[in-house]
């Protein structure tokens, strides 16, 4: 048994590999799968923090765990570990160069693991795209657009450039409506109605209340926004859709209207 368990399957100048080499580095594996199984269900297990940060914790622990047993692994197999990082140091500084944005990349993915700046189930909006986070990695993000479309982005573009995380300290955001009616409109009936529109309206926020505000006067209309707020912020702009169009119906029923634009031309003659 011994010798089978000492048979050498490959050696090169010092370097062996050995029947036992793998049965230990299989063995080593294994566990390294349990303890990251176990840690999983550990910090999942932690109600007092809320989901996204469990993710966060159990992501940093894993890229721990999978390093610590990268390292061990090389150490099973007999490699010097002082002699390979010396020998390669002239080489990673050329490498490291050439690869700064990835390094940029891991550096971010850490940051945003750590201080949950971004996480995941947040809606952001970025250069203008309105997504909701998925997944983070070390090295990238994957976000959801409205449109149902995947995208990977980056982490640097996450962490160095400026967003807005529409549900960063709390899930419910305010949105507005904004419609225009013609001067000839009674005002106190035009916000009545808008009024009833938003209590009619499902999706938004009993509290905070929401209200409606004269905005201004137009060059061709009465302007009016609709405050409200909801949780549903990555699809709030169904519920728009569809309070824009009680507001129409309703605006039929009360004989309001909504103006064309108008100008007027003085003709020299």
């Amino acid at each position: 048994m011994n010798e089978l368990l000492n048979y050498t399957l490959f050696q090169d100048g010092q370097f062996t590999i050995k029947v036992i080499t793998l049965l230990n580095l299989f063995a080593f594996i294994v566990v390294t799968a349990i303890i990251l199984k176990i840690a999983k269900k550990t910090i999942y297990r932690v109600e007092k923090i809320d989901i996204a940060k469990r993710y966060s914790i159990y992501n940093l622990v894993r890229y721990l765990i999978i390093v610590v047993a990268i390292l061990t692994g090389l150490q099973l197999f007999g490699f010097n570990l002082s002699v390979l990082v010396a020998g390669s140091a002239a080489l990673m500084v050329g490498v490291g160069l050439g690869l700064q944005n990835l390094f940029s990349d891991f550096v971010s993915g850490i940051i945003l693991l750590v201080d949950s700046s971004v996480k995941v189930n947040d809606v952001i909006e970025a250069d203008g795209l309105i997504c909701i986070v998925k997944e983070i990695n070390l090295r990238t993000t994957t976000v959801l657009t409205r449109d149902d479309k995947y995208i990977i982005l980056p982490n640097s573009s996450l962490t160095s450039n400026q967003l807005i995380n529409w549900t960063h300290n709390d899930l419910a955001s305010r949105f507005e409506v904004h419609v225009g009616v013609d001067y000839a409109s009674d005002v106190k009936q035009v916000m009545q109605v808008l009024k009833q529109a938003v209590d009619q309206q499902t999706g938004i926020l009993k509290s905070p209340s929401p209200f409606v505000r004269f905005t201004d006067f137009g060059d061709s209309s009465l302007q009016f926004c609709i405050i409200f707020w909801s949780e549903d912020v990555f699809r709030v702009e169904n519920i728009k859709s569809e309070m824009r169009i009680k507001i129409f119906e309703l605006f039929k029923e009360n004989k309001i209207t909504i103006p064309f634009p108008q100008r007027v031309l003085h003709i020299n003659k």
